[in-house]
């Protein structure tokens, strides 16, 4: 099971593992020892790819983010009308949810990773964020710090979706049209007067 692998294709591995591991955990560090038994190589190996659990979780996030990117999640985010950019990025992101589960949101979550981000890393979040947060700061008169809390409480209804489909208590369908409904009921009970 551990053979010869080129470096991309053990680099790979590595993640593979990690991010399953991390979904099933929740939470990080991630046991070196762990990943490496369960992929048939030796913990100094999983050190070489990955010196510390901050480069293991920045490399596991920067190719979460790819993924989104090229599914359209930036480009949803600058939709020209606030509910339908939300309801269309929380789409996007509930599908990569489900699919690959919520290893992103234990990660930009997680305290130990809190200032240990790669600059690449929050370039990509900021990439899909920051239009959405703007946003919604103007379009619903929010400082910028309730424009940031209202998105994180929103944002957090397709991670919750997509973990219920991904670890099989709810069905694709039905995740998403809760996504969809949820999002889009978020959104607009900001924009009313009693939302404030």
């Amino acid at each position: 099971m551990g053979g010869r692998l080129s470096a991309e294709a053990r680099r790979g591995q590595i993640l593979q593992a990690a991010r399953a591991a991390l979904v099933a955990q929740g939470h990080l560090p991630l046991a070196p020892e762990r990943l490496a038994a369960e992929i048939g190589v030796s913990k100094a190996l999983i050190y070489t790819y990955f010196p510390d659990q901050a480069d293991l979780a920045n490399a596991i996030a920067a190719e979460d983010f790819a993924r989104l990117t090229a599914d359209g999640l930036d480009a949803a985010a600058r939709l020209d009308e606030l509910e339908t950019a939300a309801v269309a990025s929380a789409e996007i992101y509930f599908r990569d949810v489900c699919a690959q589960g919520p290893a992103l949101h234990v990660i930009l979550r997680d305290p130990y990773m809190r200032g240990r981000l790669a600059p690449a890393v929050a370039i990509a979040r900021d990439r899909s964020a920051r239009p959405l947060v703007r946003r919604a700061a103007k379009a619903l008169a929010l400082s910028p710090a309730e424009a940031v809390g209202a998105f994180s409480l929103v944002v957090a209804i397709p991670e919750e979706a997509g973990r219920l489909v991904c670890h099989g208590e709810l069905s694709p369908d039905a995740g998403l049209e809760l996504c969809r409904r949820l999002t889009a009921a978020a959104v607009q009970s900001l924009q009313s007067p009693d939302g404030r």
